[in-house]
């Protein structure tokens, strides 16, 4: 990024049919930035593209480039001709290749000989220069969204918008044009905003990521915070956390919070109801390793370092691997329940406060033979797989036990534990890959 905003939004509000379809305080993009716009289908991600590029009229709010006033101190046709837009469809002329991508330079006037150096250069860095007398009607939809994207850098665009440009494209030729993509956005410094609702096409090409919800921006921020520290239930089932748990934090001492799962029977990501924004508590302490030999203990302690707990239950007992001995015990999968579960994560939180633990796939790691306490993970829990699921490269794992949770695991891992449906392991990940969300 270069600097200062080159587009601002204030109080932008969109309304069809009398329902309020976009409504966006304020959102501010910088010059050379990449913002990715992410969300499930009817969030309002094209309606926020279509608002920033004053094709669409605002019904409250004003937009500035800038710091020029759309539509007051520069008109919105003006405005338009400093930008460029690649939609799912190629939208070519019925054409050549090359007069296709020279199309907008000739519309503005440019110099015969400028439109050909540009034209043939735009060719060569999106890899269809030996496609350049071809009919727009022969290419492919690969080929087609190349010269697309050619004809939009072509006339060096101040912002270039880009509304699902790969959503309509082959695996192979997907990867291979965001690859392209990546490269020529990062030599240019364009600016661009680009709606998706593909996290890896967000994760690879973005500065910034917004997650909508509704009509509004649930969140904004670098990629890894969006992903790893959500603010809400909503944002975190929509960004992969699989496993979204309700608790009560029970202890917070140096760093560490200690929680105790108030619901541990739902399956992972059930708990992605559509509430208000919380509050991220977690992501400031710092890890720690701690185990204890398998034991006997009762229902006031806690599991690995010994700090005392209230009881959750009453009666019974809980043994060293955590499970509950008494008239709670509940059998799942040949196992028994936990009659309470307690989860650490890292942060700060105040005792008695309601949240909910996010924790993603990725964090889990998974391990046979080898009995909870062993590990240096804060949290460690038995697990019986319930469901083993192809996810291209890598397989998801469901899992039941102690806790509801997914795994990630590659092929080759699966192989070589052996891993199948039915099968008892140890789940663990670490006090700093629980994220904390205040509930409420």
């Amino acid at each position: 990024m270069n600097g200062g905003s080159i587009l601002e939004g204030s109080d932008i509000q969109v309304r069809r049919g009398g329902r309020l379809i976009l409504d966006v305080p304020s959102l501010a993009i910088a010059a050379g930035e990449v913002l990715s716009v992410i969300g499930p289908n009817g969030a309002g991600k094209t309606t926020l593209l279509q608002a920033l590029s004053a094709l669409l009229r605002l019904n409250r709010g004003e937009i500035r480039f800038r710091g020029a006033r759309i539509g007051v101190d520069i008109t919105p046709l003006n405005y338009r001709r400093q930008l460029a837009m690649v939609f799912q469809e190629a939208l070519l002329f019925d054409a050549t290749v090359t007069a296709n991508v020279a199309a907008g330079l000739r519309l503005r006037g440019t110099d015969a000989g400028e439109v050909k150096r540009i034209v043939a250069a735009k060719l060569e860095q999106f890899g269809i220069g030996s496609l350049n007398d071809r009919s727009a009607k022969t290419l492919s939809g690969g080929e087609a969204q190349r010269t697309s994207l050619a004809r939009a850098f072509a006339i060096g665009p101040q912002i270039l918008f880009l509304d699902e440009p790969f959503a309509a494209l082959d695996p192979p030729t997907r990867e291979s044009l965001i690859e392209d993509l990546s490269r020529i956005l990062r030599a240019s410094g364009a600016t661009a905003i680009m709606a998706t609702h593909d996290q890896g096409e967000a994760l690879r090409l973005s500065d910034r990521i917004a997650v909508m919800h509704e009509g509004r921006i649930a969140q904004i921020g670098p990629p890894a915070e969006v992903m790893n520290h959500p603010v809400d239930e909503f944002v975190a089932a929509f960004v992969g956390v699989e496993t979204i748990l309700p608790g009560r934090v029970v202890k917070c001492e140096r760093g560490t919070v200690t929680v105790a799962i108030t619901d541990n029977t739902a399956s992972p990501a059930s708990y992605n109801s559509r509430g208000n924004p919380g509050v991220i508590l977690s992501g400031t302490g710092r890890e720690k390793t701690a185990g204890e030999a398998p034991g006997e203990r009762s229902l006031d302690s806690l599991s690995s370092d010994g700090m005392a707990i209230p009881p959750l239950t009453t009666g019974g007992r809980i043994d060293g691997d955590g499970y509950c001995l008494g008239e709670e015990a509940a059998g799942i999968g040949g196992m028994h329940r936990p009659a309470a579960v307690y989860l650490e994560a890292a942060g700060e939180a105040k005792t008695g406060e309601e949240v909910f633990c996010c924790i993603r796939p990725e964090h889990v790691t998974l391990a046979r033979d080898l009995p909870p306490g062993r590990t240096s993970a804060r949290n460690s829990f038995p697990a019986v797989i319930a469901r083993i699921i192809p996810a291209g490269p890598f397989y998801k794992l469901y899992l039941d036990g102690g806790l509801p949770l997914a795994a990630y695991i590659t092929v080759q891992s699966l192989e070589e534990l052996g891993l199948r449906t039915g099968m008892t392991v140890t789940a663990s990940f670490k006090a700093t890959s629980v994220h904390l969300i205040r509930r409420g």
